[in-house]
C-alpha cells in the first residue's frame, strides 16, 4: 500500500492554504492527472462541513472516476478525505495547516491501494514522483493566487 507523508513550510497563511486545498472544484485547473471534478453536495456538521465530490483521474489510457467524502474543520485548519467509491480498495488523505513564522507549516499524508493488482503495480512504480508533482502543483497554485502577498 503506497503511503506518502510530507511536511513543508510555505510563505502563505494557514487559512490561505486551507482554502486553496479545499477548493476541490478547481483541481482540474492545476493538479496533474485530475481531468474533472464535481462537487455533489456540501453539508454542515458540528465542527465544519462535509463535501461529497467526484474526481476523474486520467493518465494515458487509464481514466477512472472516484467519489470521496471530504470533511472540513476550519477552526483546526484540517481537511480529511475518505474514499467512498471507485477504483481503490481504500484511500485516505489528510491536510493540516499551522501558522508558523513567515507563513504556515503544511502536513500532508495519503494512503491508498487500488483494487486492481495491475494498477497497484503501476502506481508503485511512479507513486513517489506523482506525490511530489501533486504537492508542487499546490505550491505553484499558491504562488499564482497569492504571489508576493505572502502570509496574509
Amino acid at each position: 500500500m503506497p503511503r506518502h507523508a510530507e511536511t513543508k513550510l510555505l510563505p502563505y497563511g494557514a487559512r490561505q492554504m486551507y482554502d486553496l486545498v479545499g477548493d476541490v472544484a478547481r483541481y482540474p485547473e492545476f493538479i496533474p492527472w485530475i481531468t474533472a471534478a464535481r462537487v455533489r453536495s456540501v453539508t454542515p456538521v458540528a465542527e465544519g462541513e462535509v463535501m461529497m465530490a467526484d474526481l476523474v483521474i486520467g493518465f494515458r489510457m487509464f481514466r477512472e472516476k472516484f467519489t470521496s467524502r471530504v470533511t472540513f474543520y476550519p477552526a483546526r485548519h484540517r481537511i480529511e478525505t475518505e474514499y467512498i467509491d471507485g477504483p481503490f480498495k481504500h484511500m485516505i488523505s489528510n491536510w493540516e495547516f499551522h501558522e508558523a513564522p513567515g507563513g504556515c507549516e503544511i502536513r500532508f499524508d495519503v494512503d491508498f491501494e487500488f483494487r486492481s493488482r495491475i494498477l497497484q503495480g503501476a502506481a508503485g512504480l511512479f507513486f513517489h514522483e506523482a506525490m511530489l508533482r501533486i504537492v508542487r502543483a499546490f505550491e505553484a497554485r499558491a504562488e499564482a493566487l497569492y504571489g508576493d502577498a505572502g502570509a496574509a
